[in-house]
Order: C-alpha cells, then structure tokens, then sequence
C-alpha cells in the first residue's frame, strides 16, 4: 500500500533509535536510526526489525527509544455563531 492509505488505515510513523555495540569493538556505541509505518500498540514492523537485528546482524542491541505519531488524526470541529471584522 502507499502511505497515504496506509495512515488512512490507522498507521502512523514509528522512529526507532537503536543503540548497538560494534562487533569488534564491545566497549564502542553506535546508533542506527529506522522509521516505518506501524500499527500501535503491537508495532508488528518495529519488532520484526528488532528480530531480525538479533538474528542477523553483528553488533549486539544495547536499548532501542522509538516514537509513534499518527500523521493524520481526527480534525476538531466547532461551530462558530458569530463574526466580526477588523478595519
């Protein structure tokens, strides 16, 4: 699907920062960051990525910090009664 449908589905976009140690180096820190369209609260996309790190890639996870916003959420509605014009 294209994003649009998939925020109009109830997806939002899911940042993850994602601290690893380097694998020859275990004492160093680095940071990869990855951002994908998700469906809160389960994040099945965040947490097949997190699988597949584990899994597939060297560098060990030390802590992953991700945020999740809806790009598009119900519009406020009001009435308005009245009007008034300046100059």
């Amino acid at each position: 699907m294209k994003e649009t449908e998939l925020m109009l589905n109830g997806y939002g976009l899911t940042t993850a920062e994602m601290f690893y140690r380097m694998p020859d180096y275990r004492n160093v820190l680095n940071t990869f960051v990855w951002q994908e369209y998700d469906l809160a609260p389960d994040y099945p996309k965040l947490f097949g990525f997190i699988e597949f790190w584990q899994d597939k890639i060297e560098g060990p996870l030390h802590s992953v910090r991700f945020t999740h916003r809806k790009m598009i959420a119900p519009g406020e509605w009001r009435n308005v009664v009245g009007e008034f014009t300046l100059h």
